[in-house]
């Protein structure tokens, strides 16, 4: 249970939505904190901080967006997660004829689960929640 106590003048509904926000834009730093290192970010000047935090930014909405309409999964994982199992995984190129394959070391469990990944069509008209 949880109550709160504001001096808004909303409806309860509409408080409660607005503080569900908050409580999990919290959630979001913590994660950009863990999974970024954006506390780490700290150089020689204001605008080199500022651009390095923005890079971040954009770096985590682009790993959210893939979380949310690529792997489409019921639970969402943390973004190192996401990190280890999509992208943390050992390759290596081969020349066959004239061309280079991209040769990726996966165990069987794992490599249904990757190829998968592309198999369906990607919904961009998905509704994201904002609440």
């Amino acid at each position: 249970y949880s109550a709160y106590f504001t001096n808004n003048e909303f409806a309860a509904t509409d408080v409660w939505r607005m503080y569900r926000q908050r409580g999990d834009a919290e959630n979001r730093i913590k994660e950009l904190k863990a999974d970024f290192g954006a506390e780490s970010f700290n150089l020689k000047g204001f605008y080199p901080t500022e651009a390095a935090l923005i890079f971040s930014m954009i770096a985590y909405n682009l790993m959210s967006i893939f979380r949310i309409f690529v792997l489409q999964e019921k639970t969402q994982k943390t973004l190192s997660t996401l990190r280890y199992r999509t992208f943390a995984i050992g390759d290596y190129f081969e020349k066959v004829g004239h061309t280079l394959k991209l040769k990726i070391a996966l165990t069987k469990k794992r490599r249904k689960w990757f190829r998968g990944l592309w198999d369906y069509p990607i919904d961009l008209q998905m509704k994201i929640s904002t609440a």
